[in-house]
């Protein structure tokens, strides 16, 4: 006695009848605290970075007047743009971090001490650039820039200790 193959709407129904569970991999109460801080945050920011984007381009495409208007001076707009540029990309860093954190075996300290100079770079480096965009002087961004170079040292620190924590597994 041989079956006959279901055929393709009878495949359909089945599918669609079939109870919808989660993978055990997935649930929430399996990630490690870093691993939910960061997706939330690397998400939470990606949003944040992607909205101030769109908003960048209304400016634009409305010819608002305190985003246009900078005569021979397109310094704001500039750091506005690297601002955005800069948080997005640091968003998905953040998201590939928590992506990655159960995949590598990182000692607590080193795991913790990098998840939080990630953040705070996150935070810092495209604060910087919007901050220094916001007020300028002339062909020169505003004091807000100096948060720059700090969330540059916090990135390479987290990065430093990720790599240093890699290598000795």
């Amino acid at each position: 006695m041989s079956k006959q193959k279901p055929t393709r709407r009878e495949r359909s129904e089945l599918q669609t009848h079939a109870p919808q569970t989660k993978p055990a991999s997935t649930t929430t109460s399996s990630l490690l605290p870093e691993e939910r801080r960061h997706l939330k945050f690397g998400w939470s920011s990606l949003f944040v970075f992607v909205c101030l984007g769109i908003l960048l381009e209304v400016f634009l495409a409305f010819r608002i007047g305190w985003y246009m208007n900078s005569g021979d001076n397109e310094t704001h707009r500039l750091m506005l743009r690297l601002g955005h540029a800069h948080g997005t990309f640091l968003s998905l860093v953040n998201i590939a971090f928590a992506a990655t954190l159960s995949r590598i075996n990182l000692i607590e300290n080193i795991r913790r001490l990098s998840s939080r100079c990630l953040i705070a770079a996150t935070l810092l480096i495209p604060g910087g650039f919007i901050l220094g965009g916001v007020v300028t002087h002339g062909s020169e961004p505003g004091l807000g820039i100096i948060l720059l170079p700090i969330g540059a040292l916090f990135l390479l620190f987290a990065l430093f200790l990720l790599a240093k924590g890699l290598k000795s597994n």
